[in-house]
């Protein structure tokens, strides 16, 4: 992995990324997006972990993230690893999943090719982390996440995509407690 790309100071907020392998649409169902939802409400009550935005899209996440308590590197592990058994459990599971074969059999493929999963993976590696530096870079950072429904024609106005941070920050309370970027930067 990239020395650029690496969380380095745990005060500092950080954009991240992270997609399903082959790009896989698997966030087209609630249940999908209801496992990453709980488990960063459980790594925000747990392990310090603070959401400044957010977005779920189907093939994969952005989110502008910081940490009063563990290292933003372990949660972020933590996380991923957790999801990831959770998901699976659902897609094999799932009575009405019509693409569970084809998910599974790619996810098992890319899990046999990394030396870091034990034959199945269904994140991409890294999470590309990026220090927000300044002010402005984290509100560039922020309309990116809010705009990629409006971009992607789900929405036509970011407040109304409800897997997002973007109806926070226009006054109303969204799925998951955002810290808003207004106090950190005035």
């Amino acid at each position: 992995m990239s020395r650029k790309y690496k969380f380095r100071n745990n005060e500092k907020l950080y954009f991240i990324s992270f997609a399903i392998v082959g790009w896989i649409d698997l966030f087209i169902r609630d249940e999908y997006r209801q496992v990453m939802i709980q488990s960063w409400k459980h790594c925000q009550k747990t392990k310090g972990l603070e959401i400044y935005g957010w977005v779920i899209m189907t093939s994969h996440i952005h989110m502008i993230v910081g940490s009063h308590g563990q290292p933003l590197a372990q949660i972020m592990q933590d996380m991923k690893g957790f999801t990831s058994k959770e998901l699976r459990k659902i897609i094999e599971t799932h009575r009405s999943e019509s693409r569970k074969e084809w998910m599974l059999e790619i996810m098992t493929r890319a899990g046999s090719k990394n030396s870091n999963n034990v034959a199945f993976q269904l994140w991409q590696q890294d999470n590309h982390p990026i220090e927000l530096m300044t002010p402005k870079m984290a509100w560039q950072k922020l309309n990116y996440i809010h705009d990629n429904p409006v971009k992607s024609g789900f929405v036509s106005k970011p407040e109304d995509f409800i897997y997002s941070s973007a109806g926070d920050y226009f006054g109303n309370r969204g799925l998951v407690e955002v810290r808003l970027l207004e106090p950190l930067f005035i």
